[in-house]
């Protein structure tokens, strides 16, 4: 019998902005970039705005930029958190966050067919 494989850790944040305008928007995507990609276990990064033409009854749209990583696992998100360039991008941006949620979940990569 295998061991069975560690999950994976997705990490999705959700910024409202109390100055949603675009060069904001802009602003925050470029820190994202900036400070967030170069953490050791990642496996996937990206982030992007609120796409305005999706407007089922079921899309939240109460953000305007979202952020998007899957880690290689729990530890990695866990050293991702502490690392000093993800403080840094927390000290630098907060202060235009209205609201912020995060969405972690296990995940494990599903075989397509």
């Amino acid at each position: 019998m295998s061991a069975p494989t560690e999950l994976q850790l997705a990490h999705n944040v959700y910024f409202a902005l109390k100055d949603n305008s675009e060069a904001a928007r802009n602003k925050l995507l470029q820190a994202c970039r900036k400070y967030l990609t170069p953490h050791p276990g990642i496996v996937f990064f990206a982030c992007g705005v609120l796409a305005e033409e999706l407007r089922r009854a079921v899309n939240d749209r109460e953000f305007d930029v979202g952020l998007h990583i899957i880690f290689e696992n729990q530890a990695a998100h866990d050293r991702y958190q502490d690392a000093p360039l993800h403080h840094q991008f927390v000290a630098e941006n907060r202060d235009n966050w209205k609201k912020v949620r995060v969405f972690d979940s296990a995940v494990e990569e599903a075989a397509m067919a």
